[in-house]
């Protein structure tokens, strides 16, 4: 049975991050102040509506981030959302609807349109990713190479444009990387690809009571065949495949059928919208791509107010 991380959805944890990330988006707009335009030219009991509306075809995302959004920072505006998260729109359909206090309406839309639009720029380059490889057996992930303090959002984002999830930070996982090797044990000597497979393994047997309570994913990041030919007889439950070529990848693919069938194998290192099927062809598992969030424009999202 393949082993999994864990998914990202829009949950009680993903929106506990949200709303820690609302309150730094308020200082940072509000400098602790207010919004000295609106409260200038419009009155108190000023009512309004506006409908947020897609600029591009894309793939939607944080829409129930918006909610919460104007739920913490303690909007008099009633948020109805047109469509759900992961579904595709084209240019000029209409995402939400919002009404409620004209002063309030004014204040958050800068807030809630830079949401919006990243999280969705995040799913629309996510589809494109999953699209390429439809068909092959290889799924598209994430990479932990997010915008600081958004990971989460960010990773549930690549969920709605139908990718998945790497891990989610260091604590959820185990991935011996080639620092990790080079490193080395405790006299200094670096470690082979086996040799730290093992090593985590009786960790994870022998270590801390909450070590021993997770049933954490063993993966190790290799770059040449012969560490994948080392690595192969420890069985970790991932192996990372770390800028290979096509070729070396599918050499990889039939190394591991024959020898560790049950290891599931990683490309990762660059790939591109351009490349990334004939990497999926070699007959991976997995594709990670760290462009999915570092990398993706915002999808085009304006607010258009009723009269």
């Amino acid at each position: 049975m393949n082993r999994e991380f864990q998914q990202i959805r829009w949950d009680e944890t993903t929106e506990s991050d949200c709303r820690q990330l609302v309150r730094m988006w308020a200082v940072e707009d509000l400098g602790r102040q207010h919004d000295w335009t609106t409260l200038a030219l419009v009155g108190p009991e000023t009512r309004g509506a506006a409908d947020v509306v897609a600029g591009q075809t894309g793939v939607v995302a944080g829409l129930p981030a918006a909610r919460v959004a104007l739920d913490e920072m303690d909007t008099d505006v009633s948020w109805v959302a047109r469509v759900e998260d992961g579904k595709v729109v084209e240019e000029g359909d209409h995402l939400a609807q919002i009404t409620g206090s004209a002063r309030d309406l004014l204040t958050v839309e800068r807030l809630l349109l830079n949401l919006i639009g990243r999280l969705s720029g995040i799913a629309t380059l996510t589809r494109q990713f999953v699209n390429r490889v439809a068909g092959a057996t290889a799924c598209i992930y994430d990479t932990r190479k997010t915008t600081p303090g958004w990971r989460r959002l960010e990773k549930y984002a690549v969920t709605c444009g139908g990718g998945r999830n790497h891990r989610t930070g260091l604590f959820d996982a185990i991935l011996v990387k080639d620092n990790h090797l080079a490193v080395g044990s405790s006299d200094k000597v670096p470690l082979s690809p086996a040799a730290a497979v093992h090593g985590v393994r009786r960790f994870l047997q022998e270590g801390p009571p909450e070590v021993q309570r997770q049933d954490l994913i063993v993966e190790i990041e290799v770059d040449t065949l012969a560490q994948l030919k080392d690595v192969l007889a420890a069985a970790p439950d991932i192996i990372l495949l770390d800028n290979m070529s096509v070729e070396q990848l599918r050499q990889a693919v039939a190394m591991r059928n024959a020898a560790s069938p049950q290891t599931q194998l990683e490309a990762s290192g660059g790939a591109r919208l351009e490349t990334v099927r004939s990497i999926a062809e070699t007959g991976v598992d997995r594709i990670s791509v760290g462009s999915l969030t570092h990398s993706a424009g915002s999808l085009d999202v304006r607010m258009d107010w009723k009269s």
